[in-house]
């Protein structure tokens, strides 16, 4: 079994009391959603469309804090709160790029 899975597996059974058998039909769409919505961040960061860039953080840090990752959620918020400011200073594109490869584990088989 893929270790990182496992981690969100267990999150979500203590959480949520849910059973292994509701977790594995629940756990490929939730991780579909999750690369969309990462996609999603991707798409506003290459057009510098800071809105929805900040809109995508606030929808990957409740997809990711509903799956128990915590520290992912931490960057996308910080995404989040300095897009909706328009911080001219901050390295998006890192944060973007952080943020999705701490989570290249997690979305891959």
């Amino acid at each position: 079994m893929h270790h990182a899975h496992t981690r969100i597996k267990d999150y979500l059974k203590k959480q949520f009391k849910l059973e292994y058998s509701q977790i594995e039909t629940l756990l490929p769409g939730l991780l579909h959603a999750l690369a969309q919505h990462m996609e999603n961040m991707q798409k506003a960061l290459s057009s510098g469309d800071l809105e929805q860039l900040g809109k995508a953080g606030h929808t990957m840090k409740g997809a990711l804090l509903n799956l128990g990752l915590k520290e992912c959620a931490e960057i996308a918020y910080e995404i989040e709160l300095k897009s909706r400011a328009a911080e001219d200073s901050t390295d998006f594109n890192h944060l973007v790029v952080s943020l999705q490869e701490q989570l290249a584990e997690y979305l891959t088989d």
